[in-house]
């Protein structure tokens, strides 16, 4: 930490690579990359990213995460959500991809799901259809002070 820092790139390729995420143990990056003509999903070894590179992927990836306990990393492949099981014991090895659930969700430039502290739910944006009461008004709404408001409207009797 001392010095004047610099700043080096990761990985520096003729491809596009993007949306690094670091496995929750931190030995293990995904990302997505364009490197074969559509964006997939790899992993490598982190810090040491030139040590091996597996395609998770087989037919176009997104939006790599992994799952809490590191064991599953999931991507969006169009409007399916996939997972791949993952053991990097005694050496890193990626199962197939299955589909997990299909759905119209948000999909945007930046990561747009998360994934609960258990693995067992999703945080996503469901797009929703057009209606005429919808397409006639765009609104967003916030609420300050939220907590006071929760307990206006629910009450816990103390």
């Amino acid at each position: 930490m001392e010095g004047e820092p610099t700043a080096e790139p990761l990985l520096q390729t003729q491809f596009s690579e993007t949306r690094a995420t670091i496995s929750p143990e931190g030995g293990w990056m995904a990302y997505m990359s364009n490197e074969s003509g559509q964006w997939e999903v790899f992993v490598r070894p982190f810090p040491n990213v030139d040590e091996g590179k597996w395609q998770i992927s087989s037919d176009g990836g997104v939006a790599p995460v992994w799952g809490p306990d590191g064991q599953e990393l999931f991507y969006r492949n169009g409007e399916t959500m996939m997972v791949v099981r993952i053991k990097t014991e005694p050496i890193f090895t990626a199962g197939n991809p299955e589909v997990l659930f299909t759905g119209r969700y948000f999909t945007g430039a930046a990561r747009h799901y998360d994934i609960s502290a258990d693995g067992q739910r999703f945080l996503m944006i469901k797009e929703g259809g057009q209606t005429e009461e919808t397409s006639a008004r765009d609104e967003l709404i916030i609420v300050l002070n939220w907590f006071e408001e929760l307990q206006r409207l629910v009450p816990t009797g103390e």
